[in-house]
């Protein structure tokens, strides 16, 4: 990746563009099981565009990211320090966390809050191959009966949730597809 690479593949109209984003994650948090669509942003390779658009939209200066296997790459690092100006750091510092499922185990590492400040928790963006409206059974708030979403496991979410109010969160993303877990779901296999 050139210097230039670094520059490109950012919001083209940063007001207007991150402003959808963070609208769209808010809203995927907020109605665990849906999931939307994220455009506007060109990350490098193995970024998808959504994890891309989530990285442009809440990180800046001030949130530790931690890069997980495949995606701790120079491309990837330089992309963000541009754009964002998040600084890098290792697991259990993260506010954020990058990576497949399988590189970001285990999950246990990762910063979970504290019973004064449960917000200190971190979150997880885990790419995924696909991401569909199938699989594991959701309730619990901001879910109207019960929805559906293809998660990489189902224990770790499991153990997760036993820990409320502290815990992670996290946003799921495939291509241009996101979808948001936070820790307050229900998560049942069927």
């Amino acid at each position: 990746m050139t210097a230039v690479d670094a520059l490109s593949g950012g919001f083209a109209d940063p007001p207007i563009d991150a402003a959808r984003a963070f609208r769209a994650c808010l809203d995927v948090m907020a109605r665990p099981g849906r999931i939307a669509d994220l455009s506007g942003a060109l990350p490098p390779a193995p970024l998808s565009v959504a994890a891309g658009v989530v990285i442009l939209t809440l990180l800046d200066g001030t949130t530790p990211v931690h890069l997980a296997g495949g995606h701790d790459v120079a491309a990837v690092r330089e992309w963000i320090t541009f754009h964002t100006g998040a600084p890098f750091a290792g697991a259990e510092d993260a506010i954020f966390a990058v990576g497949t499922w399988e590189a970001l185990l285990p999950v246990t590492r990762f910063a979970i809050g504290t019973p004064e400040y449960p917000d200190r928790a971190c979150t997880l963006i885990v790419e995924c191959a696909a991401l569909e409206p199938q699989g594991a059974r959701l309730t619990g708030p901001g879910i109207k009966d019960h929805a559906f979403l293809s998660l990489p496991q189902t224990a770790a979410f499991r153990a997760n949730r036993a820990l409320f109010p502290l815990g992670f969160d996290a946003f799921l993303t495939a291509g241009n597809r996101v979808a948001g877990l936070p820790r307050s779901t229900i998560v049942e296999d069927v």
